[in-house]
């Protein structure tokens, strides 16, 4: 998307409404292009808790503190990315719909279809 003529950048989006307050949950998992003092501050303001990934130090090695810790947000975000690589890679889903209820059928029904094939998964693997 642009904005004034350029493109706006990932981490922009965050504070764009990215981000639904209604949410249970206040985690916020994300990669390093969502690190900035404007997103920290939003999410704060707005009482969710980051677990944004840190960049590394200009010209220096990442500390090893901050490497484990994006280590272990890595392990966490893996999960849930692979649930969407395999909703949009090997199920083909991609949303092309008129409306939002529409779309969230679509997602919905998606969702339905990965937990059947892994509850299949976890049983295959449970038989063995």
């Amino acid at each position: 998307m642009e904005r004034d003529g350029r493109r706006a950048y990932e981490g922009a989006r965050l504070r764009e409404g990215l981000l639904d307050k209604t949410n249970t949950a206040a985690g916020v998992w994300a990669d390093t292009a969502y690190r900035s003092k404007a997103n920290e501050e939003f999410m704060e303001k707005n009482g969710f808790r980051s677990h944004v990934h840190r960049k590394k130090p200009k010209g220096r090695a990442m500390p090893e503190a901050i490497s484990r810790a994006n280590n272990v947000k890595s392990k966490i975000r893996s999960k849930v990315e692979h649930v969407f690589a395999e909703q949009k890679d090997r199920m083909d889903l991609f949303v092309r719909t008129i409306g939002i209820a529409r779309a969230t059928v679509k997602i919905g029904l998606a969702n339905l279809v990965y937990n059947f094939k892994r509850l299949l998964f976890v049983r295959r693997m449970a038989v063995t």
